[in-house]
């Protein structure tokens, strides 16, 4: 307690020392009074105000100094400069040192924003020495001290392209804190400034998730290297704004209209692919660096006496289309919003619409019998917009979206829920995708907007929230119910969605169907919506308990999706806030190249292991409490002690990883204090441990249990058994096993086909108990056949095992004269194995049955070829 006191004060007595610094500053270090407000990011973009800002940017620098040390242009120079950059569209310019206040005071007059570079040491092995890392600190505070409030600041670029080398020789872990650091000395003095490094793929690998937006330097020469790569950023940037910091072209080498047309797809592909925006390098062909004029590179908009070279006209152009070109044809979009008592949340959704850039939309609210205010506030906005309010008894969700797209006019139904509201350019992004590709379905990301309370905040950061599931960068698995859309005649062509999911899991199942069916979903990084979450721990716990349900409704009709504990696993990969972490047992690994020479070195995260992966699943909790009860038992038998060992290290694995996921949450909350942020990441962590058990009960309360019933066949307790069937007419091996698969498909509702490395042919799989099938082909000449079977029951080598172990603790525990023991262990492995041998045997009767059957169908062909053969 005496430490944790010490700490406290000693970070009271810091905060104190640095406000009292900030009062001595001079006045003009602070905001100026009625100045324009300063840039905010809001989830994947930058907005002033309640205006979205789009950075249609320009590099400034860098130059010889002058007499005094300044490294830009004489002032008039400058004046000139803005003036034309104003004139020209632009409306932000990036420098690589730090600016004057003329010059900032100047870029104001002028309407432009200053993305400020702080220079320091940063090609030099900086942390090998002390003296210059103090002083890169001490230099990055008086810059942002010098900028700190002045309204033509868009953010701080806190370094630029570390070299890979240097990374390398100091480890990432060392730079990711260095930066860290200077990120804090930075909103110590400039709390609400934004912040950024700006980064290149030579070292992309680098983990920065403190920083305000994420910033690249990004150099490719085609359109679909360009476009490719983008996606990749937009899933490494997250839930933050992407910015193009360099994009560019030598006109030197590739000549000035080559340079032009370069940088016109360039700023319009960084756009059209969700990014903020994009500084062209450079302003002029002048450029200084390392001591000397470099002047056999001319990567400028304008020559080194300022006159305009094509690429001005042409980047001026491009920024004017931000971030989709006037006159653009779009597609009609009806926007469905399903709605059960929603009133609490609705209003946000209609007011959002109102917000959307979009020309061509309607709106459907289909109430499905809320007993609130819904349609009263749903009317308030009719005729403001396209909107339609559609009333039914309640009949669940599923139900209300096929109404709402069967009543659609638009070839584009996109869906949105009542606690969402969309980004102005939602519809646009959507649109974009499906108008460049020829995907079936398109979603986005969904944030969690600020303002909805600690406990939302902390639900946020929490498991089993509304996940996109991505194959590659662009292509998805899954799309949340939340923010997804898809074309109108794909949804026609598999009748919409299963009337059996009333409140979730439809759009797991209908993206399923979807890629069953052969199409393709999309994913678009910028289709944002903000989407509440549940600002109660009842609520969240209310919430996971039916996502269990869905689990267990889902596994009644995919059961192939599911392994015998009842857990499905994703191909893709799951992107989004609050996934518990895994306990760590392998390092990341940085492909870096040989000799770290690689132009774009990524980060590899190693998949979890099977054992690591198990404390993240709701069934672990089923082995705690069978650990549990071995431990109690103990009390009357001994050896079974050794169990107790075994529950702490299953109940410590959980906990560690809640601990650890909570440590990596991101709250939104502006500068909580240090008990606030520990209160915060406390009730995380619990959310970590709640979220699997509430899942639990659903799954168990519904029926996805560990012997649930495949089949209503009746029990054969036959080990194995072999059937002869006869064919007159030669029947291709692999077509009657087909055949036999679809016949067992009408009875059993996991049925599995071997594989290239297998020696069975067909699996009915039923969890701990399962039955296999083999055939054999015998030939007779003149095409007659007769086809061999063999089946028998399989029971798992680790169910095996189990039961063998149970069995002999049991004898021995009876052997000793621990009776309770025995007798509690003991039974436990009787009705284990008879509930695991009674699956298998249903998997015998299933079999004897379907070749039963078989054995009727080709009896039939014989007699009809006989019939042929007598007519002939």
């Amino acid at each position: 307690m005496a430490v944790a006191n010490s700490f406290v004060s000693n970070r009271i007595a810091t905060e104190q020392a640095e406000q009292a610094e900030q009062a001595e500053q001079p006045a003009h270090l602070h905001s100026i009074e009625d100045s324009p407000a300063r840039p905010e990011v809001r989830g994947k973009f930058i907005f002033i105000g309640e205006r979205k800002y789009w950075i249609k940017g320009v590099t400034y620098g860098t130059f010889a100094p002058d007499a005094e040390g300044l490294q830009f242009p004489a002032p008039e120079v400058v004046e000139g400069d803005l003036a034309a950059m104003s004139a020209n569209g632009l409306n932000t310019l990036r420098t690589y040192t730090v600016p004057p206040r003329w010059l900032l005071d100047a870029a104001l007059r002028h309407g432009l924003r200053v993305m400020v570079g702080l220079p320091w040491e940063q090609h030099v092995a900086f942390l090998d020495d002390i003296a210059t890392t103090s002083r890169i600190e001490i230099s990055v505070r008086d810059a942002v001290r010098q900028c700190a409030g002045h309204p033509a600041v868009l953010c701080y670029a806190l370094g630029n392209e570390i070299p890979a080398s240097i990374v390398r020789w100091h480890g990432r872990r060392a730079i990711e804190a260095f930066l860290k650091r200077l990120y804090r000395i930075g909103k110590a003095h400039d709390p609400d400034g934004l912040f950024t490094y700006v980064n290149f793929p030579t070292t992309e690998y680098l983990q920065l998730p403190f920083l305000d937006l994420v910033c690249f330097n990004v150099y490719l020469e085609t359109r679909e290297k360009l476009s490719g790569y983008l996606a990749r950023l937009q899933n490494i940037a997250g839930e933050k704004p992407l910015l193009m910091a360099e994009i560019g072209l030598d006109s030197r080498r590739n000549g000035e209209d080559t340079q032009a047309e370069s940088l016109a797809w360039q700023v319009q592909t960084a756009l059209t692919s969700g990014c903020i925006g994009a500084f062209a390098f450079a302003w002029t062909d002048e450029w200084y660096r390392g001591g000397h004029d470099i002047d056999d590179w001319d990567f400028g908009l304008t020559s080194r006496d300022r006159s305009p070279k094509p690429a001005l006209d042409a980047v001026r152009d491009a920024f004017a289309a931000a971030p989709f070109p006037p006159g653009t044809d779009w597609p009609k979009i009806s926007v469905i919003v399903c709605s059960y008592n929603g009133s609490a949340t609705i209003r946000d959704t209609m007011e959002g619409f109102l917000t959307l850039e979009y020309p061509n939309f309607e709106v459907i609210v289909v109430n499905d019998g809320s007993t609130d205010s819904v349609p009263d506030i749903v009317g308030e906005y009719l005729g403001r917009y396209d909107l339609r309010l559609i009333s039914t008894e309640n009949r669940g969700l599923s139900n209300a979206r096929n109404t709402g797209w069967q009543e659609a006019s638009g070839e584009i139904i996109a869906y949105i829920d009542d606690d969402a509201y969309p980004d102005p350019h939602w519809l646009q992004y959507l649109a974009h995708t499906f108008m460049t590709t020829d995907y079936v379905g398109v979603g986005g990301p969904n944030i969690a907007p600020p303002g909805d309370g600690p406990i939302a905040d902390c639900v946020a950061n929490s498991p089993g929230g509304p996940v996109q599931v991505l194959i590659s960068d662009v292509e998805a698995e899954h799309i949340p119910g939340c923010n997804m859309s898809f074309r109108r005649e794909a949804l026609a062509e598999i009748d919409g969605f299963d009337a059996r999911y009333r409140a979730a899991g439809d759009d797991v199942d209908l993206c399923w169907r979807l890629q069953a069916a052969g199409g393709k979903i999309g994913f678009n990084a910028a289709a944002v919506d903000w989407h509440h979450r549940r600002n109660s721990i009842l609520m969240y716990w209310k919430q996971q308990q039916g996502y269990g349900k869905a689990e267990a409704l889902l596994e009644e009709k995919w059961p192939e999706k599911y392994n015998a504990l009842g857990h499905f696993s994703w191909s893709g990969r799951l992107y989004g806030k609050g996934m518990t972490e895994s306990i760590p047992t392998r390092r990341n690994h940085v492909y870096q190249g040989q000799w770290g020479l690689a132009l774009f070195q990524s980060i590899y995260e190693p998949a979890a292991g099977f054992f690591t992966s198990l404390p993240l699943m709701p069934e672990w909790f089923l082995l705690i409490g069978v650990l549990a009860i071995l431990s109690l038992l103990g009390l009357s038998w001994s050896p079974l002690l050794w169990a107790t060992p075994l529950l702490v290290i299953a109940i410590a694995a959980p906990i560690a990883q809640a601990i650890l996921s909570a440590a990596k949450a991101d709250f939104p909350s502006p500068h909580p204090s240090a008990i606030e942020r520990f209160n915060l990441r406390a009730i995380t962590a619990g959310l970590h441990l709640m979220q699997p058990v509430a899942r639990l009960k659903g799954r168990l309360e519904h029926g996805l249990t560990l012997w649930r019933e495949r089949t209503t066949a009746i029990p054969r307790w036959l080990y194995a058994e072999k059937q002869a069937l006869w064919a007159e007419q030669w029947l291709a091996p692999d077509a009657a096993l087909r055949d036999i698969a679809t016949l067992a498909r009408e009875q059993h509702k996991v049925v599995l086909e071997g594989g290239d490395f297998d020696d069975w042919d067909i699996e009915l799989n039923g969890g701990p108990g399962s039955a296999r099938l083999v055939m054999a082909v015998e030939e007779h000449g003149a095409g007659r056949q007769n086809l061999c079977f063999r089946y028998w029951l399989r029971l798992p080598t680790i169910v095996v095992g189990t039961l063998f172990a149970g069995a002999g603790l049991a004898t021995l525990a009876a052997m000793q004269g621990a009776w309770v023991a025995a007798a509690a262990i003991g039974l436990g492995v009787v009705v284990a194995a008879f509930f695991s041998l009674r699956q298998s045997a249903k998997g015998i009767a299933v079999f004897s049955d379907v070749l039963t059957k078989y054995q009727a169908k080709l009896s039939a062909t014989n007699v009809d070829n006989a019939q042929v053969k007598a007519v002939e």
